[in-house]
């Protein structure tokens, strides 16, 4: 649930179009937004991970309408939370209309399970096929630009990303508007903390869930093994200091 009392900090995932409140509404047409801003297409992973580009996007001057187009997120339990706190997020605080795409998980199971966890290849793969499928849906509703929010995290593969995403908009006779909003992640995560949104701990598909929980586990035994480090360290201290008297 989102909060319904928020600080500053994250009033700023609550600035658009200054002194404008609007509420989501499916039959706002691609003219009117252009009446408010350059439109654009914004392909979205997750909530949390909006709130900055919608931001810094609308300080440029586009108007962005999220796509929502992640086939690689399971459980079908997870996959659902992230896209109903993307909603709420959009309908009652940053005031975005959504576009939920096509999600082809047969496709995906087909073209991108097959890598596992050689997680370079399977990035790259997992990336060209949600952003083909902004592209398409950019298109097909008259958008001439389109962009993501892969890059606002430092746990996606930026570079890769920024090939596939220029190499597709190209193709489909788009403009890619690439910003690294990696400098805004802090900011993300703390308004999205402050919002109550719902945040998740691995980037989505069941791969990146592994990669993830061994990353954690890694870290634990790192910091346990240093506090049994430190102890020792005491103890020799310790025992050093009674035979010097």
């Amino acid at each position: 649930m989102i909060a319904k009392t928020v600080s500053e900090s994250a009033k700023r995932g609550m600035r658009g179009r200054e002194g404008v409140v609007e509420k989501q509404d499916e039959s706002t047409s691609i003219a009117e937004e252009a009446s408010r801003g350059v439109p654009l297409l914004l392909h979205a992973c997750c909530g949390p991970c909006s709130i900055e580009p919608v931001l810094h996007l609308r300080q440029e001057g586009f108007e962005p309408t999220i796509c929502w187009t992640n086939p690689n997120i399971a459980p079908r339990s997870e996959h659902d939370l992230r896209l109903r706190t993307l909603m709420q997020w959009a309908r009652d605080v940053a005031h975005v209309r959504v576009i939920v795409a096509d999600e082809d998980s047969a496709a995906w199971e087909a073209g991108v399970a097959p890598f596992g966890l050689d997680r370079a290849r399977r990035c790259r793969a997992c990336y060209a096929q949600r952003l083909a499928t902004t592209c398409r849906t950019a298109v097909d509703q008259g958008f001439s630009y389109v962009s993501t929010t892969l890059a606002v995290s430092p746990y996606q593969l930026f570079d890769s990303c920024h090939d596939v995403l220029s190499q597709l908009a190209a193709h489909f006779g788009l403009t890619s508007v690439w910003r690294d909003f990696r400098p805004y992640y802090p900011d993300a995560t703390k308004c999205s903390r402050e919002l109550q949104m719902y945040r998740q701990n691995y980037c989505g598909c069941r791969f990146s869930a592994a990669e993830a929980a061994i990353s954690r586990q890694e870290l634990r035994d790192a910091r346990k093994a240093a506090r049994a480090r430190a102890r020792a360290q005491r103890t020799f201290d310790q025992d050093l200091f009674v035979c010097g008297r």
